[in-house]
């Protein structure tokens, strides 16, 4: 599946059998974000410069990881 744009879901399962957690979907999208890949805003996001809940630091290298496998960054 190498190359193909995953889904939050295969994301997830991908990084909970690789890293032992299942990444929020806020996270993935936070990791996405910072490479660029900036999606539509969530409707009910309260302020589009504020995240409530930022990817864990420790987190983002396992998600990064996933997203590399998928060819996604």
């Amino acid at each position: 599946m190498e190359g193909d744009v995953a889904t939050c879901r295969q994301v997830q399962e991908r990084v909970k059998s690789s890293a032992g957690f299942v990444p929020k979907t806020c996270w993935i999208a936070h990791v996405k974000s910072d490479h660029g890949l900036v999606g539509r805003e969530a409707f009910n996001r309260a302020d589009s410069n504020v995240r409530q809940h930022p990817y864990p630091p420790e987190k983002r290298g396992a998600i990064e990881d996933v997203l590399r496998h998928f060819g996604m960054i």
